[in-house]
């Protein structure tokens, strides 16, 4: 416990933690603004359908029910917020190499997996107090939206509450994805430019790559692979209602765990072994 609030307080005495929240702040309030104008689109029964094959007339009538409307509003914010807690993740081991405290880290404490571990909870945690603060403003300003215009938001209702807490376990296992990638690249700016490319470039790319052999191949279920790629099972997790062709939310909490605990097993590894001198 010593370790990681020694960890908590390594974060909070540099200027990372109110950079990453402001950007995680102002990307929320641009996510909120456009899933606000989606959902206003989607439920106002304005969708043209025509020349629209039945599957994705199926997935667009499914996306446009309160409950799918009403998760996703509560979940704003989610793709560029994983993405700061990816990197606190990284920072939080990669500042030791940087400002070159790692020596002294492991001298004070020679048992490296207690570290690694104090350094996992660090970012956990984080990742769980940046989805607090967002959820806590998503949660009333989608109330008061649908209050407005007339909807139900379903608060409470089983799916809208189940995509709300996989979003918190999204948030929980992307600061140890973090972590394990700042073990993987020492470097700072390495893991980091290297982690943004992934992230965002690496994304659009790994689903354009299963589209394209969707349509070349003619099977449906080479799509459903896509929820391979961490940030679209991420995405998954929070939708509220099972989207036609796509596999269920669950199946996104099971790849992002996965992903959670191999990169901690072979980060904690690692650390174990690697010269830091």
């Amino acid at each position: 416990m010593n370790l990681v609030r020694s960890e908590l307080l390594k974060i909070r005495t540099t200027a990372t933690w109110w950079l990453f929240g402001i950007g995680a702040l102002v990307t929320l309030a641009l996510a909120f603004l456009v899933n606000a104008i989606n959902a206003n689109f989607s439920l106002s029964g304005a969708q043209d359908l025509e020349g629209v094959s039945p599957e994705q007339a199926e997935q667009i009538r499914a996306a446009s029910s309160e409950v799918y409307q009403a998760a996703n509003l509560f979940t704003s914010g989610q793709y560029f917020g994983l993405l700061f807690v990816l990197l606190l993740g990284i920072l939080v081991v990669t500042n030791e190499f940087y400002h070159q405290t790692a020596t002294t880290t492991f001298l004070t404490m020679p048992r490296r997996t207690v570290v690694v571990g104090a350094k996992l909870v660090t970012a956990a945690l984080s990742g769980a107090l940046l989805w607090l603060v967002t959820t806590v403003l998503t949660v009333p300003a989608t109330l008061i939206f649908f209050s407005v215009k007339g909807w139900d938001a379903h608060f409470g209702s089983w799916d809208v509450t189940r995509a709300i807490l996989l979003n918190l376990l999204a948030y929980v296992l992307w600061g140890i994805l973090g972590v394990g990638f700042g073990v993987l690249i020492r470097s700072q700016i390495g893991a980091t430019v290297t982690a943004v490319v992934l992230y965002l470039v690496g994304t659009t790319a790994a689903n354009l790559v299963f589209f394209l052999l969707q349509q070349w191949l003619k099977q449906d279920w080479i799509s459903k692979l896509a929820v391979i790629v961490p940030s679209t099972a991420s995405q998954l997790m929070i939708s509220g209602t099972e989207l036609p062709g796509n596999p269920p939310q669950w199946v996104g909490a099971a790849v992002l765990i996965g992903y959670a605990a191999v990169t901690a097993a072979v980060g904690t590894a690692i650390m174990r072994r690697r010269d830091i001198a």
